[in-house]
């Protein structure tokens, strides 16, 4: 099912691209970015639709002059084909990120609509999702059958989260205000574990506090702490299904104070304890897979 990694040498970064699954409608693709400096790259365009999830690190994707989003492992972006755009990588720490191609018949009419956006928040089920997905195809655990399925309701719950409504409120806001968010989720996502609050966060956005806590809601959809604390939990969730270090030590290096405190908020936003994740993505079957990725979507973002 995993075809052998593929490396882009375009100047000033290294790309290296693996195809985990693919079928007649549907390619899942797993791509690690190197970047030698956050200067921003030449013009590109894919000759068919892209969903990028990342995994971890964080992108920036320029539409046009004064428009661009920050993707981090918190979001979806979607890149439309023959599209054109630039990347750029804040902090040149690069990114690593699952990635779903897929052509116009399989979602017709997906660019038609005023309101359709190209970057949003996840759900904490579709996080959830994408990770034990990505872990099961890396560990050749998901058939043909499985990972097609499961790969297809990420792209589902991907385009709700970057469909009509998902850019409503960004619309409405002026270049300066977009300008100062994308720079706190870069800030944010460059270093989750650190010890932020509003004040600090107000003067890298160059707003006050107030208007950048009421601002960040509107647009984003959840609150600044919400959305760090969101932060800390996908940086966390690698490290829980890589079931390589210890749960304690994770939660530290996430920046939560205690394991107990991790443990808390992991199960309320994703539904189950890390220890419950940890097992099931290495030891359960798919019908448990599926179990809990459906309870935690029942956790609000």
């Amino acid at each position: 099912m995993m075809s052998g990694a593929s490396r882009d040498g375009r100047a000033g970064v290294d790309v290296i691209r693996k195809t985990l699954f693919e079928s007649g409608s549907l390619q899942i693709g797993l791509v690690e970015v190197r970047p030698r400096s956050d200067a921003c790259g030449d013009v590109e365009q894919q000759s068919t639709n892209v969903m990028v999830l990342p995994v971890s690190g964080l992108f920036t994707k320029h539409e046009a002059p004064g428009r661009a989003m920050t993707g981090t492992s918190s979001h979806a972006v979607l890149v439309a084909a023959d599209t054109p755009y630039r990347v750029s990588f804040p902090g040149a720490i690069g990114d690593r990120a699952l990635t779903l191609r897929f052509g116009a018949d399989l979602v017709p009419g997906l660019m038609d609509g005023a309101d359709t956006a190209s970057h949003g928040l996840l759900p904490p089920d579709a996080m959830m999702l994408r990770s034990l997905l990505l872990t099961r195809l890396a560990t050749r655990k998901a058939d043909a059958f499985e990972a097609e399925t499961l790969g297809l309701d990420l792209l589902a719950a991907s385009l709700r989260a970057t469909g009509p409504g998902a850019s409503r409120s960004r619309r409405a806001t002026d270049v300066r205000q977009s300008r100062a968010l994308e720079r706190v989720k870069e800030a944010v996502a460059l270093a989750p574990s650190d010890n932020w609050n509003v004040a600090r966060l107000a003067r890298i956005a160059n707003l006050s506090s107030f208007h950048l806590c009421h601002v960040f809601r509107q647009i984003t959809g959840t609150s600044l702490y919400r959305y760090v604390l969101r932060e800390r939990l996908s940086s966390a969730l690698a490290a829980v299904l890589d079931g390589g270090d210890d749960l304690t030590s994770i939660a530290l290096e996430a920046g939560f104070a205690s394991h107990s405190h991790f443990t808390a908020h992991f199960r309320k936003f994703f539904g189950c304890t890390p220890a419950v994740l940890r097992r099931t993505a290495t030891v359960a079957g798919i019908a448990e897979f599926r179990k809990i990725v459906t309870a935690s979507g029942r956790h609000p973002a």
